[in-house]
């Protein structure tokens, strides 16, 4: 495992995608060429250490080939919405999530899938196993549209409702732990929190398209 740069760790891409308006003097720069950048700008992720890394479009498009062997990858900016019976009852049982939200990703250079539970310590990660991520595919083919490393499947249950499924970027999974982190009161995070995700949720709707059956273009 590299140890991540500090400048360029998941928590310092956190605080950059959570600043709404930067004034001129403190606008955001690439990670790989310095070249100023907006404050809504794509993201690379490094394989190795998974920090993010933000990039100006010409860098990005450097990484954007999933087929080559680099260290660095694109983040893209599909959104995709899934049925909340891709993870029913039976399945969020199994894999014996202790929490009602979550995102999971594939790592390919551990060759695991990662969950990954947002709280007010930030992220807290376990190991799920691959056969359990296998059998879940199975049951909804489109869960196999998840690229590694650069998108994650993001879950929320919340009692009495329907489950929430989204295919997203995983800097959009990190902008919500870093959102939950700084608003966390409580023990259950308090209504500053649950307002957040609500806002949160409400984009990540408006921004999603069905997934596509497994195959179609």
């Amino acid at each position: 495992m590299v140890t991540p740069d500090p400048a360029v760790t998941p928590l310092t891409a956190l605080r950059r995608i959570a600043r709404s308006s930067p004034s001129p003097a403190e606008s955001e720069r690439c990670d790989f060429c310095a070249a100023g950048i907006e404050s809504a700008h794509p993201h690379v992720v490094d394989l190795q250490s998974r920090a993010l890394l933000c990039a100006c479009r010409p860098c990005h498009l450097l990484f954007t080939d999933e087929r080559a062997n680099l260290r660095y990858r694109a983040v893209p900016q599909r959104h995709l919405s899934l049925p909340g019976s891709a993870v029913g009852d039976d399945v969020w049982d199994a894999l014996q999530i202790p929490v009602g939200l979550v995102f999971l990703f594939r790592s390919s250079v551990q060759n695991r899938m990662v969950a990954c539970y947002p709280g007010p310590a930030g992220a807290t990660e376990s190991e799920l196993p691959l056969p359990a991520w296998d059998r879940m595919v199975a049951h909804t083919p489109r869960l196999g549209l998840l690229r590694p490393d650069v998108e994650a499947l993001l879950v929320r249950r919340v009692r009495g409702a329907d489950t929430t499924c989204h295919l997203v970027p995983i800097d959009a999974c990190y902008e919500l732990v870093g959102r939950l982190r700084t608003g966390w009161r409580g023990f259950d995070g308090g209504r500053e929190a649950h307002d957040a995700m609500d806002r949160f949720f409400a984009r990540l709707q408006a921004l999603s398209r069905p997934a596509p059956p497994v195959g179609a273009p």
